[in-house]
């Protein structure tokens, strides 16, 4: 696979991820709003992890939080080696472009770009390779996720299933060592849930580490480990130092 330069640095300080005693609050037209509450989270490289819980538990707030999309109100929260919360929204940006792929329940794929031009986007963003070197690469990726036969064609002409596919691919353009995946399962059928998540076990077996929410405790029982959240907090699922040997 062709590799983004940002991919070569070490960004396993410790965990991969790691965040201490967050705590997210917001203001809502009812009043003030708790959505994570004194949550701690270790993931190191490499892991493949679940996260369950009822709507309305924090998952989603939890996902925007390691992927930069959202700031904690309170608690530490490091993610390949960088302390986000001095991060300027530019370079935020930047950085989640590089380190972390993100994929999206309903796949989010712009409708007027071809399957091949959505795989490109996130290295026109992020300015990696020349023009011909990011083609070369997304057709590549859509190889490795079995798409490269849709390339040219509009999201729309394409099924659900192949849509999940390229976003997949997307998440993978600028070589990110995070996967964060929010029910990318939740919109397939059983026969395609299960490709995509073969292909997601193919990933963290090449290296990868992917955080996915997901409401299918079967799929969620055969990743390594499972993060359950209720109201806000994590019951189980952190990450406990080895003891030296």
């Amino acid at each position: 696979m062709i590799r983004a330069p940002f991919a070569d640095r070490d960004l396993a300080h410790g965990h991969l991820i790691d965040l201490r005693d967050v705590v997210k609050d917001y203001v809502t037209d009812a009043g003030p709003f708790r959505a994570l509450k004194d949550v701690s989270l270790q993931v190191d490289a490499g892991e493949f992890i679940a996260v369950v819980g009822r709507s309305g538990s924090g998952k989603s707030t939890l996902m925007n939080m390691i992927t930069g999309i959202d700031r904690p109100t309170a608690g530490s929260l490091v993610v390949g080696g960088t302390n986000l919360a001095v991060l300027s929204e530019s370079r935020m940006a930047q950085w989640r472009g590089r380190t972390c792929g993100v994929i999206f329940q309903f796949f989010q794929l712009l409708p007027t770009l071809t399957v091949v031009e959505n795989v490109m986007l996130p290295m026109d963003f992020a300015g990696l390779w020349s023009t011909r070197e990011r083609y070369e690469r997304a057709m590549h990726l859509l190889e490795l996720v079995g798409l490269d036969d849709q390339a040219r064609k509009l999201p729309a002409s394409t099924s659900g299933g192949q849509q999940q596919r390229a976003a997949i691919a997307r998440s993978l353009a600028n070589d990110p060592p995070i996967i964060v995946a929010d029910e990318p399962t939740g919109n397939l059928d059983e026969v395609t849930a299960e490709e995509v998540f073969e292909l997601f076990e193919t990933l963290v077996a090449e290296g990868r580490t992917i955080v996915m929410v997901t409401h299918d405790h079967e799929l969620a029982a055969r990743t390594r480990r499972t993060v359950h959240m209720v109201d806000g907090r994590i019951l189980d699922g952190t990450l406990e130092e080895t003891p030296a040997a």
